[in-house]
């Protein structure tokens, strides 16, 4: 039986693409997890095939709990809930003393999202069907087994439709496949668009880059009701040739208050002794940014740095932009 795969994988893309033969899902935001069930052992992967199981014991027992003795399928962690921050709680699982996983375990389980099956319960290896089999096959599972934390991911052949999940800002992405494609394991196969916005940020501070003489990246910041400006990111899509006229004039606002609510914490990626501090600014400077993702009140991943904006107020950058 089936107990381990590469999950096959997404190249990024600007847009959708064209033409029939596609399959447009939402792009779901939780944890990739491969998961395998063989008699009484069910086994949970991450995308980097590393063992998930420990983390998400109450997976793991309701897997178990199915009255079925074999599958493998493909699909996200997800924790869902009014209260709960789904991405960040997700993370705190990942934690090496037991007793910090067993009580959110509990209070906050995990959803299981179904998107693919590898494996049948009547033991057809289908990664070599095309996936309007495997889809087939996944749905009649999710009927027969499927429940309020075991669900079917939706979906659509209508690029119109997917266009406008994007456009209306529904969810954070879509993901195309084709129709037609067997399970390519480990294989960038499936394209993945992400929806973009753009937000104007007052830049705060900045780090200097590996050579410690020029600037490495931008820490951005957004005031809140209070009036207090929180750092909620940062930018380091800098050309090269802009560094040095860009370091002088950042040098030049340097100086307090910098961030006067949530604060850049800890060093960054390089070692350097300069480059592990941030230098405060005056709030004088705004930047026009674009990202993917915000979360927990800041942007999820670095950010693409479009303009600079002399033109905008620094007060007027608030964080309702990206709420």
């Amino acid at each position: 039986m089936l107990m381990s795969a590469a999950p096959m994988e997404a190249k990024s893309a600007s847009t959708l693409p064209e033409g029939a033969g596609w399959r447009f899902e939402p792009k779901l935001d939780g944890f990739r997890c491969l998961a395998f069930r063989d008699g009484e052992t069910v086994v949970l992967q991450a995308k980097s095939g590393k063992p998930l199981g420990r983390y998400f014991p109450e997976v793991v027992e309701l897997l178990a709990a199915l009255p079925v003795r074999r599958f493998a399928l493909d699909g996200e962690l997800l924790i869902v809930g009014d209260t709960t921050q789904g991405f960040e709680a997700l993370q705190m699982r990942l934690h090496p003393a037991e007793s910090r996983i067993r009580r959110p375990a509990a209070e906050t389980p995990a959803t299981y999202a179904l998107f693919d099956m590898l494996v049948t319960p009547e033991g057809e290896d289908l990664r070599a069907r095309p996936l309007r089999e495997r889809r087939a096959a996944l749905e009649t599972f999710h009927t027969r087994f499927g429940g309020p934390r075991v669900i079917l991911n939706s979906g659509t052949e209508d690029r119109a439709k997917a266009q406008a999940w994007l456009d209306e800002g529904r969810m954070e992405g879509v993901v195309a496949k084709r129709l037609d494609d067997t399970y390519l394991e480990g294989e960038r196969a499936m394209i993945k668009v992400k929806r973009q916005r753009t937000a104007d940020c007052v830049v705060g501070g900045f780090r200097y880059g590996r050579d410690g003489d020029l600037v490495g990246s931008l820490l951005l910041g957004l005031y809140d009701d209070e009036g207090r400006l929180n750092h909620v990111g940062f930018t380091s899509s800098l050309a090269a040739a802009d560094k040095p006229a860009l370091t002088r004039r950042l040098e030049a606002l340097a100086g307090p208050p910098g961030f006067t609510g949530d604060a850049p914490g800890g060093p960054s990626r390089w070692s350097d002794e300069r480059s592990s501090q941030w230098t405060p600014l005056r709030p004088e400077l705004v930047v026009e940014v674009s990202f993917d993702h915000v979360s927990g009140g800041r942007f999820r991943h670095g950010t693409r740095l479009i303009r600079f904006r002399p033109d905008k107020a620094p007060e007027q950058c608030r964080e309702d932009q990206i709420a």
